[in-house]
């Protein structure tokens, strides 16, 4: 009852302050500054992708990393082999935009230093057939893996730049062989037409069709409204808008505009849609961090946000999203999902879980390789400390401004006809 008149006597900005100090109290939220918050990113980097890439640049991947798979697993023998490319590739396309990025506090050069070093070696191995982790890049489940991979290399040039011959050779022709594979009619057409993605952004020869056909079959039929395409024929409510669909037609698209190829039939409506998704993924954060457990592949944690990190990283938030306060809202994302004991192993990999350890949320093709999708959430370490994402305090967002009495205004769906 005190707590209640306290509020009451409070200007709303002091009611906010007291809430949130209260949530603090019960471990919900955390205020910290842009800099701490970097900081707070940057250990979760180093704690997700250590495991895989220094594994892998030591050649012995394969050795180290457990193979947890889903209960109900289709395939076990191919599901096992493939999961090692599913961990390297997720987390490359994760984890490139930092490794792009120049400059920083000393701690963070040397640690960008590091992973960059433990990423040149680490794609030499994964695509050498005389190495150890020589990976599997044939295949349905190849396909998928290895456009995050191709993803992550459009992410980060300088990971194409500084790669030696031989090793860029042996990438083109792994990632030639994904053409062998028929992708299911749904975003797997994304996954085809990435990898092409991938030839045109270094000058390679490429297939045109794979992307344009992608692009149409998603602007032209699967549009399904208020920011949201449909995964196929059929609308799914699950995150494979931020998970696959909104991030990989940004980065398509981005290729092709730095040809100079003419995408305006998609681009100037995707501009609007995604903004509006951005919206609606700010909102699904709850106040503590958590979301709604909704849809398949839910335990790619804070892979669930990948096109709001991605929209902050474009710096293509819309307006009514204060950078800062998706920075704040992503940081609670990242605390929430892993503040369990057993989001990882005693080896320190990741479990198959949303919150924890719980192999019973996982899907069919689900195996420990697969959660490192999470590492998406940390799209925004691309930008330098300076940038307005990273500076000031914290900022609340949207639920936690209605739910303390923010008179916060009315959300409206997109009509883009």
């Amino acid at each position: 009852m005190k707590i209640e008149q306290s509020l009451s006597a409070l200007s709303l900005k002091g009611s906010l302050l007291l809430l949130t100090l209260l949530l603090c109290g019960n471990g919900l939220v955390a205020q910290q500054d842009g800099q701490a918050d970097r900081e707070r990113w940057l250990q979760y980097l180093d704690q997700l992708a250590r495991p895989v890439l220094k594994n892998l640049a030591e050649d012995r991947l394969k050795e180290y990393m457990p193979v947890e798979l889903a209960p109900g697993i289709d395939n076990k023998a191919h599901r096992t082999q493939v999961a090692y490319l599913e961990a390297f590739g997720r987390t490359l396309s994760g984890i490139a935009p930092w490794l792009q990025l120049e400059g920083g506090q000393p701690s963070e050069v040397a640690l960008r230093a590091q992973f960059r070093a433990w990423t040149l070696k680490a794609i030499a191995n994964a695509v050498n057939p005389e190495a150890k982790d020589y990976l599997l890049w044939k295949g349905g489940q190849p396909l998928v893996d290895a456009s995050f991979f191709a993803l992550g290399l459009v992410r980060a040039p300088w990971i194409w730049e500084n790669l030696d011959d031989t090793t860029r050779e042996r990438v083109v022709s792994v990632l030639l062989t994904t053409r062998d594979v028929m992708p299911v009619y749904s975003n797997w057409i994304l996954f085809s037409a990435m990898v092409e993605a991938f030839f045109c952004r270094y000058d390679l020869p490429y297939d045109p069709v794979r992307i344009e056909y992608a692009l149409r079959t998603f602007d032209a039929q699967w549009y399904t409204g208020d920011g949201m395409y449909a995964d196929g024929m059929d609308f799914r409510m699950d995150y494979y808008n931020s998970y696959v669909i909104q991030p990989y037609m940004q980065a398509i698209l981005a290729v092709l505009q730095g040809k100079g190829k003419k995408y305006e039939w998609v681009s100037n409506d995707f501009a609007k849609i995604s903004r509006r998704y951005a919206e609606l993924q700010e909102r699904f954060i709850h106040i503590d961090g958590s979301f709604p457990v909704v849809g398949r592949s839910i335990v790619y944690r804070g892979g669930a946000f990948q096109h709001l990190a991605d929209m902050a990283l474009r710096k293509k938030l819309p307006d009514s999203l204060h950078p800062a306060q998706v920075r704040s809202a992503l940081t609670a994302v990242i605390r929430k999902t892993s503040e369990s004991s057993s989001t990882f192993n005693a080896e320190g990999w990741l479990t198959i879980g949303l919150y924890g350890t719980q192999p019973a949320l996982s899907d069919f093709y689900i195996t420990t390789g697969s959660l490192y999708l999470c590492s998406a959430i940390l799209l925004p370490l691309g930008l330098p400390e300076t940038d307005e994402f990273w500076q000031g305090g914290y900022k609340p967002w949207t639920a936690v401004k209605i739910w303390s009495g923010e008179n916060v205004g009315a959300d409206h769906a997109l009509d883009i006809k």
